[in-house]
């Protein structure tokens, strides 16, 4: 049995509008087989570094042969470009402006296009609405099969915005929040790839605050500051049965230092 094409979502749009349901449709007539999923629609509006860290949280969850259409646009209209590219086995859609900069610094594209064959949109594209006219029509006919190298140029595809690294010395880490989660949950840069970088008994400080190092939110009371690696394999400040973002006042940007306790 030949499995089902997926196209999988992600956009700014929210739900209150019917811009969600006029993408879904665009895909639908064109590729009416497809598994249509919402990795999320709830981006804040045109904040494409959110947008790439949940893309990047997600992607090597679906199946090979996935069209990964994500729109969070705020150049629409502009000179930027639409592109489609293949990552390891699954294909992206949408624009360059930053969206896919954290797949691809861990993943070389196999294959990348600018989206310029009209044959794969719209007849009309709107300078308002992309989504709509260029990049959902071309999803779904990657989603069909069509091979990428016929929607346009190929291109070089690479990071478009400066994305901070945590920096290791005298076994100490250094670096900061990247994603403020809807739980109030501080997901940090400071991966598990760096932690052997510090001994197991360490000092983990959000600005001025300690926060313990622990496995799981139950080895906490509940209203305490701590520190563990969540599902992205990143390590998160987070306080039990509370929002650490509300705590401390802080949000993305905020500085984290890991180090040999004194």
């Amino acid at each position: 049995m030949t499995p089902r094409p997926v196209v999988a979502l992600l956009t700014d749009f929210g739900l209150k509008d019917h811009y969600v349901g006029v993408l879904k449709g665009v895909v639908a007539g064109i590729c009416p087989e497809a598994a249509l999923i919402d990795i999320t629609h709830d981006i804040p509006a045109q904040d494409v570094r959110t947008a790439a860290f949940e893309l990047e949280s997600s992607w090597c969850y679906f199946p090979p042969g996935t069209v990964i259409l994500a729109v969070v646009d705020p150049g629409v209209g502009t000179e930027r470009r639409a592109i489609g590219a293949r990552i390891g086995e699954r294909f992206f859609v949408g624009p360059d402006n930053g969206l896919f900069d954290l797949i691809v610094q861990v993943q070389t594209p196999a294959e990348a296009v600018e989206l310029g064959n009209p044959r794969y949109a719209r007849a009309m594209v709107s300078r308002t609405f992309e989504g709509r006219d260029r990049f959902a029509p071309a999803a779904a006919w990657l989603a069909r099969g069509t091979p990428l190298a016929e929607f346009g140029a190929a291109i070089d595809l690479s990071p478009r915005l400066v994305w901070p690294a945590p920096t290791v010395a005298d076994a100490c880490v250094s670096g900061e929040v990247s994603h403020v989660d809807r739980f109030g949950n501080l997901v940090t840069n400071i991966s598990r790839r760096v932690w052997p970088a510090v001994l197991d008994v360490v000092e983990i400080r959000v600005g001025d605050a300690p926060a313990r190092l622990v496995r799981t939110y139950a080895e906490a009371p509940e209203g305490e500051l701590v520190a563990l690696f969540g599902s992205t394999e990143r390590l998160e400040i987070a306080v039990t049965g509370g929002s650490a973002s509300a705590r401390l006042g802080v949000g993305s940007g905020a500085p984290v230092r890991v180090s040999r306790r004194a």
